[in-house]
């Protein structure tokens, strides 16, 4: 079992930055792969970026070049830095794992809402 444990959302204006994390907790050394995904009102959930153990990345194409997910992997926690916000990127923010018997959680979810 893995938990997940979101922080770091909250109000900011358009072109503003915020920087998520998520720490995990439990059977942490099966963590192949970290990420967050967002789920904005009315809209489907969608892959926003994911990390690997080694540091590969990979982003949607709507947030590349705005957005970095790292990882430290001796605190077991992953970050999302978010800069030049835009009013779509309100959603709630979820991270994700996926451990090495194919199973994934998900944390609870941290609201980003971007408005002047």
């Amino acid at each position: 079992q893995v938990q997940l444990v979101e922080s770091g959302g909250g109000l900011v204006q358009p072109g503003g930055s915020l920087r998520l994390s998520c720490a995990a907790s439990g059977s942490i050394f099966s963590i192949n792969i970290m990420g967050w995904y967002r789920q904005a009102p009315g809209k489907e959930r969608e892959l926003v970026a994911i990390i690997t153990r080694g540091g590969s990345t990979n982003y949607a194409d709507s947030v590349k070049g705005r957005f970095t997910i790292s990882r430290d992997n001796a605190k077991n926690t992953a970050y999302l830095q978010m800069n030049s916000l835009k009013p779509e990127d309100t959603a709630v923010y979820y991270c994700t794992a996926l451990v090495a018997n194919g199973a994934r959680y998900w944390g609870k979810g941290s609201l980003v809402t971007v408005s002047s």
